[in-house]
């Protein structure tokens, strides 16, 4: 089992949560209005100087074939993501336990 971390700009959600129908992911935890900023981007901090926010959905895994299927999307909307900043970051770990 694992657990993945979607983190993405906002602007993203539309093609995030089609992303995510189409795969087969119809559960998740959704965080909205998050800050941060990643190694080598600018922040997204909901400010003037540092606009726009970041979506973050939580996702836990039995099967890897669908994480397989969610890379491969993933891939496809960051070749259309013109800034380096606001493309779909995937975070993936094992997960012990789903209670």
């Amino acid at each position: 089992m694992k657990l993945a971390f979607l983190v993405y700009h906002d602007i993203l959600d539309g093609r995030v949560s089609k992303m995510l129908e189409t795969v087969g992911v119809d559960f998740y935890t959704k965080w909205e209005q998050v800050t941060g900023k990643g190694h080598n981007s600018d922040a997204h901090l909901g400010t003037r100087v540092f606009p726009g926010y970041n979506s973050v959905r939580m996702i836990a895994f039995t099967e890897d074939k669908l994480i397989d299927g969610m890379i491969e999307k993933i891939n496809i909307i960051n070749l259309e993501v013109h800034r380096d900043d606001d493309k779909v970051r995937l975070f993936i770990m094992p997960l012990e336990r789903l209670i």
